[in-house]
């Protein structure tokens, strides 16, 4: 077991750090005013989120509440939506103030976010970066700050993390080849990819490449296109498909998309070429309309991170270090620099046959929603 220690705490940084908080939060909700998603206090254009009052553990005495500070690459795609309000109700519920901020893919904007959390008094740095080498930057200025820092979901590279918290990711890759093989065992394939930047990105196509390469090297399989998807956005991901399907004729047998929005572009391109339906789409994040595509028949899987695990996981553990608790992890990885203490959450395969049993039963999406357009 990997010991994650936890110690450098509001403690040790002193009274300073403590007396900045109230004035955080007082520009923070300032900043927070306008254009929010769901009524939560943060817009797509980015900026940050106190949360309402903490409502889980009454505070003792003179005890100020743990601050947690997340700093978010986007708020511009459903699943980081999610990820945003589960996150800050397990927080809140855990007795924590929680301090949300987006960069919406700036890089420069996520490293000012960060260092102004930072500044604020922040007892513990949550971060999904954006860029995975670029944030390495927060990292040594949190530690500069006595701040330990807890990569979400993507790994940031290069840096001294603290603690990793995420899903399988190469086992996410993996779930999508076994999908779409078991459906065309033999024939063209075509690779959309993620953004370059981000490391999970990297690990999704491991994961696929890690069922396809024996079948390509038997012969079984051709991969005909494999590019990546700049920044994740959907537009980049038409362009990619549309790409795929000019240079083999329309002529390709099985696609698989690094997540539902960029096989949300694969499926437009198939669609003006006449294909949807016609061709096995995996995609993943269990994204409304991927199940919505599943029950209409043109996206032929996703793959189902169960998002409140992963939050109220990395809220408990979030806490602990703020604490400074050791944490226990069973696994480490390497992100260039050195060995982080992991903990790694299992994926799930979603199609028509099992949609009903997990993110519907789960509450991820209502019934309603998800047959909303189906005949």
């Amino acid at each position: 077991m990997a010991a994650c220690d936890g110690s450098n705490g509001k403690a040790e940084r002193g009274e300073a750090s403590r007396a900045a908080t109230p004035d955080a939060t007082a520009t923070a909700t300032a900043d927070a005013g306008s254009g929010a998603a769901g009524g939560t206090g943060v817009g797509h254009s980015g900026g940050v989120d106190t949360g309402a009052a903490a409502t889980g553990a009454p505070q003792t005495g003179d005890e100020e509440p743990i601050t947690i500070g997340f700093s978010m690459d986007t708020l511009l795609e459903e699943r980081w939506l999610k990820d945003r309000d589960l996150f800050r109700a397990a927080g809140e519920a855990l007795g924590a103030k929680v301090v949300i901020m987006a960069a919406n893919g700036d890089d420069a904007k996520q490293i000012s976010q960060a260092e102004t959390m930072i500044a604020d008094g922040v007892d513990i740095l949550v971060v999904a970066p954006h860029n995975a080498e670029a944030t390495a930057a927060i990292v040594k200025k949190a530690h500069s700050a006595g701040v330990k820092v807890l990569s979400y979901d993507r790994l940031v590279k290069n840096a001294d993390v603290d603690l990793y918290v995420s899903f399988d990711n190469e086992m996410v890759g993996e779930l999508q080849a076994r999908a779409i093989t078991k459906l065309v065992p033999k024939g063209k394939y075509v690779y959309i990819g993620g953004a370059d930047t981000d490391n999970n990105a990297h690990l999704f196509k491991a994961g696929v490449f890690n069922v396809l390469q024996p079948l390509i090297d038997r012969g079984d399989i051709t991969v005909v296109y494999d590019q990546w998807s700049k920044d994740w956005t959907p537009a980049n991901a038409l362009v990619n498909m549309r790409q795929a399907l000019a240079a083999n004729g329309d002529r390709i047998d099985a696609v698989i998309a690094a997540n539902d929005a960029t096989a949300g572009s694969v499926v437009q391109a198939l669609a003006e070429a006449g294909l949807a339906g016609k061709i096995p789409v995996a995609g993943q994040d269990a994204d409304l309309a991927a199940a919505q595509r599943i029950v209409a028949g043109t996206q032929t899987m996703t793959v189902y991170k169960p998002i409140k695990l992963l939050a109220d996981t990395a809220a408990e553990l979030a806490m602990r270090l703020a604490r400074g608790e050791t944490v226990q992890t069973d696994k480490k990885l390497n992100n260039g620099k050195t060995e982080v203490p992991s903990v790694l959450l299992t994926p799930i395969a979603v199609d028509l046959s099992n949609l009903e049993d997990t993110i519907i039963a789960d509450g991820f999406h209502s019934r309603a929603d998800v047959y909303k357009n189906a005949p």
